[in-house]
């Protein structure tokens, strides 16, 4: 029941784009999407194969859950790209500054 709450907190959470375009695009070549299909298709007979056709419905829910962890990946070493820039340019500036101060002080 928390689960199904969730998922409809985070529907009336959506943006248009998403609500529109719920699936993301795929990066598979045609063939490789054949493949899939065919597999797909087939009875499972493993146990475990059982299992997870139980939580199919749960697929949307782990696809927006990697999305939102790929964006957060990818906006830490943004943050991480920028702190270095930062640094670097702190260090250049402070480099100026002593430079300044030091042609001040010669003549």
């Amino acid at each position: 029941r928390r689960i199904l709450r969730l998922a409809e907190m985070c529907r009336r959470l959506e943006t248009e784009e998403e609500k529109v375009l719920p699936f993301y695009p795929s990066s598979l070549a045609e063939w490789e999407k054949q493949s899939a299909r065919r597999v797909l298709e087939e009875t499972p007979s493993e146990p475990l194969a059982l299992a997870l056709q139980d939580y199919v419905g749960l697929e949307r829910f782990w696809q927006r859950f990697n999305k939102a962890k790929l964006e957060e990946t990818a906006l830490e070493k943004a943050r991480a790209a920028l702190e270095n820039r930062n640094k670097n340019l702190r260090g250049l500036l402070q480099e100026y500054l002593a430079g300044s101060a030091t042609n001040l002080k010669l003549p």
